[in-house]
């Protein structure tokens, strides 16, 4: 049986069905979007084939030090608490792992990680159905599973696969992100809807979930990100940096609304 983090209130997984959706980036903001609201924030990278964290953070190249009794100090990195394999594994090694060697890692990612006293918890999924989900699940009660996805049809395809597993293996779906959802032209200021529109909102309907929001194509994203200074970080007072903000409150309020709902639930269960 599943057992919580210590001193952890909330998990939160972010999954995508495919790659390419910017899953990395949004994970990355959002978590520093908690932070920025005066939440203790912690960032676990379980991406095990592709670990970017590290550089979206800034802390490439940094060992965790390993203390008495093996456990592992988490790297920090604006403020956040962080955990990936990217600080383990060299940049040019090749991660070539079975199942079995995925859930052990993730067993000690959760369980011998100092994470200290956090409001949140974010899990940067891997993109895909595979071990990393089958495993989280299967090791701690997730508060539930944001999903990243794009507006175009061939992303929402992919999407849907994502929901369904979370469904299967009973992880509330906490709502829908729409990444580049639409283009803002640096001089002309025109907004165009380049990869089709309204996609995540259409998708958070037909499941049944919250659209939490989307966020706009722009170039300071990247640059952000590949100078490891987030958006959220490197311009807080941005347009950019805003639309992570409402995407966290409105994450905030679905747990809360949740959370007041589960002791209802357990009355009609009686």
């Amino acid at each position: 049986m599943s057992e919580k983090i210590p001193g952890v209130q909330h998990v939160i997984a972010v999954g995508s069905g495919k790659g390419g959706v910017g899953k990395s980036t949004v994970s990355v903001n959002l978590a520093l979007a908690l932070h920025q609201q005066g939440k203790k924030v912690g960032l676990l990278d379980a991406d095990i084939y592709g670990p970017s964290l590290p550089i979206l953070l800034g802390v490439r190249g940094q060992d965790p030090e390993v203390k008495e009794g093996g456990i592992i100090s988490p790297i920090a990195a604006h403020g956040l608490m962080t955990m990936s394999v990217g600080f383990i594994a060299k940049d040019t090694q090749a991660i070539i792992w079975r199942g079995p060697m995925i859930h052990k890692l993730l067993t000690e990612f959760i369980s011998r990680v100092a994470w200290g006293t956090l409001d949140y918890l974010i899990v940067d999924l891997p993109p895909g159905t595979g071990d990393v989900q089958l495993s989280l699940s299967q090791l701690i009660p997730l508060t539930g599973a944001v999903v990243v996805t794009t507006p175009q049809e061939v992303a929402l395809a992919d999407v849907r696969r994502a929901v369904e597993m979370f469904r299967k293996v009973k992880i509330p779906l906490l709502g829908v992100v729409e990444n580049m959802s639409h283009y803002i032209c640096q001089k002309c200021h025109d907004r165009s809807e380049i990869f089709s529109a309204g996609g995540g909102e259409e998708a958070a309907r037909l499941w049944e979930t919250s659209f939490l929001g989307g966020i706009p194509l722009v170039m300071d994203i990247r640059k952000s990100g590949d100078e490891g200074m987030p958006i959220v970080v490197s311009d807080p007072d941005s347009e950019v940096s805003k639309h992570f903000y409402q995407i966290a409150d409105r994450l905030m309020s679905v747990i809360d609304k949740q959370t007041a709902a589960q002791p209802a639930l357990k009355i009609i269960k009686s």
